[in-house]
């Protein structure tokens, strides 16, 4: 089998952080959330390629994947974001089996295991959620098989969400579906691999529609926070070994060792990256990475790039790598 990750986009939702970091390496609970998808394609022992289709800072994403995953891989980049459709277009010399697609701006609860046993020509795993009209939402038959996707419907015809993560049997087809909607007109400049999808059904495809059980978006700064929560208290909250003088945690958090705490409240649902300090401080509900300095201060609801300084302030704080933000006395 082979693996597309498409990551070519800018992430716009997630700047000033975009600009210096691409956006499926943005951490949440101390790892790029490209990892948690990583692992999950690592742990199906059958994968013998991943393409990669990058994009904006390209350079950093090779870097990493190449040294985080002894993956065989390829990195190809897409230079024009004309669709999703155009950017697994990218990988077609690369296509000669079945391939998993995974868009890597959400991390997922999903038994990847199905694949092995699936006989259908592909399938497609999708979330129930409650505010369908902001999604893709997939529509499907008596036998569980998609007959269609519709985005952002105004009728209720379907809470099952896209996701973003399909398994496709049937490569040939696909890539057949796909050169044919390169060939129409774009929507909005963009061609989407969904119309490809609906090409593959309206030719006598079936594509098994599975729900996962959990589904978290990392794709813009309001999301990313609460993925960072919900991750740490999956599992992935750790203490550090000492606290200084006057340090008081409150669980979940995610704190790495070598951190200085003193005189400071850190948590719930805090991360913070290595050789940071946070002194006279209340910080919650915030990310922050490395050499991170917080003093006097009282923070909620933040994202904080790599070595920022914040003194003095309140209240919510968006700030990217190198920043330093201080509040008048």
């Amino acid at each position: 089998m082979k693996v597309i990750i498409p990551l070519a986009g800018k992430g716009t939702r997630l700047r000033p952080h975009t600009h210096v970091v691409p956006k499926p390496m943005l951490k949440v609970a101390g790892r790029p959330v490209m990892s948690y998808v990583m692992d999950d394609v690592q742990k199906l022992g059958n994968v013998e390629q991943v393409v990669y289709i990058t994009g904006h800072l390209k350079e950093k994403v090779e870097a990493y994947a190449r040294a985080a995953y002894d993956i065989p891989s390829v990195f190809i980049e897409q230079e024009v974001q004309d669709g999703t459709a155009g950017a697994v277009a990218k990988a077609r010399d690369y296509i000669d089996a079945p391939v998993l697609i995974i868009f890597v701006d959400t991390i997922f609860d999903a038994d990847l295991g199905i694949i092995k046993d699936s006989t259908d020509d592909g399938i497609i795993w999708t979330k129930e959620v409650e505010d369908y009209q902001r999604f893709g939402v997939v529509v499907t038959d008596e036998n569980g098989h998609m007959t269609r996707i519709v985005e952002k419907p105004k009728d209720p015809i379907s809470k099952r969400a896209n996701i973003g993560l399909y398994y496709i049997r049937n490569w040939k087809l696909l890539m057949e579906g796909i050169d044919h909607v390169l060939k129409t007109a774009p929507n909005k400049g963009e061609w989407y691999l969904t119309d490809a999808f609906q090409y593959m059904i309206d030719k006598g495809a079936k594509i098994r529609v599975v729900d996962v059980e959990g589904w978290y978006d990392a794709g813009q700064l309001e999301t990313l926070l609460d993925t960072n929560r919900v991750m740490l208290e999956k599992g992935r909250a750790r203490r550090p070994a000492t606290l200084g003088e006057g340090a008081t945690i409150v669980e979940p958090v995610y704190i790495e060792d070598g951190c200085t705490i003193e005189h400071a409240t850190l948590g719930p649902n805090v991360s913070l990256g290595a050789g940071s300090t946070v002194r006279h401080a209340t910080v919650r509900d915030t990310v922050a990475g490395d050499k991170v300095h917080i003093s006097h201060a009282a923070l909620h609801d933040s994202f904080l790039g790599d070595q920022v300084v914040v003194e003095g302030v309140k209240g919510r704080l968006t700030a990217g790598d190198h920043s330093e933000v201080r509040a008048d006395a």
